[in-house]
């Protein structure tokens, strides 16, 4: 079989638009997941032990399951208990936004804690509250050295969102479903979705190069 460029040609806008939605979508579910993630870890810090089992339910409970199941329980499940209909991309956004929180809640955990506590007990004694030493000391520092484990999960979560495909939501991986429906050239659709993901995955790889890098040498200063 003959390997038709004119098929990527011209399917080319309908699935740069797909991998527009997927980039929304990943932006939207890390961008939340950071503020979820963020309060998970610092409940899972606090000395309150309620907050500390609550945010350990949460985090076990979504890495122990698969984001898939995740989504068929927002979208299919909790219609049924809210008795409303949830759009397609809200649900896709919550799911990913929820199970993004999870894991970023263990790289924030692990970040403050990868930071002296010393400076914890510096900014206590310099009259500050545990929430301005928090703020002002620790989370900046922590920030700096959690960068490289934040974008890698920015791109599992931009490979992973194609699963929102199943709920009928038109990203990259459900826009090339559709055209290869209509034009019966799976070859030729499949590899235009993988290169529109690597052109993706390795331009994130290169943002956070570069801001590791220059907090790199910011610091050095």
């Amino acid at each position: 079989m003959d390997f038709d460029f004119s098929l990527i040609t011209s399917s080319f806008p309908l699935l740069l638009q797909g991998a527009l939605v997927t980039l929304q979508i990943t932006a939207l579910a890390v961008g939340l997941g950071l503020v979820l993630g963020l309060i998970a870890a610092l409940a899972q810090l606090s000395k309150f032990g309620i907050l500390r089992i609550l945010a350990k339910v949460y985090v076990d409970f979504i890495r122990g399951t698969p984001l898939l199941v995740q989504i068929f329980i927002i979208y299919f499940a909790l219609p049924v208990i809210i008795g409303h209909r949830i759009d397609p991309f809200v649900a896709a956004v919550a799911a990913c936004s929820i199970n993004s929180g999870a894991y970023v809640a263990e790289i924030f955990r692990a970040g403050i804690q990868s930071i002296e506590q010393g400076q914890m007990r510096a900014g206590l004694s310099l009259g500050m509250t545990w929430a301005q030493t928090m703020r002002f000391i620790i989370l900046p520092q922590a920030f700096k050295r959690i960068i490289p484990p934040l974008g890698n999960e920015f791109i599992a979560m931009l490979k992973d969102s194609s699963l929102v495909s199943v709920i009928g939501f038109e990203e990259l991986t459900r826009s090339g479903q559709l055209v290869i429906a209509e034009t019966y050239g799976s070859l030729e659709i499949w590899t235009a979705v993988a290169l529109l993901y690597l052109v993706m995955t390795l331009s994130i790889t290169r943002l956070v190069g570069y801001l590791e890098k220059r907090f790199r040498s910011s610091d050095a200063r």
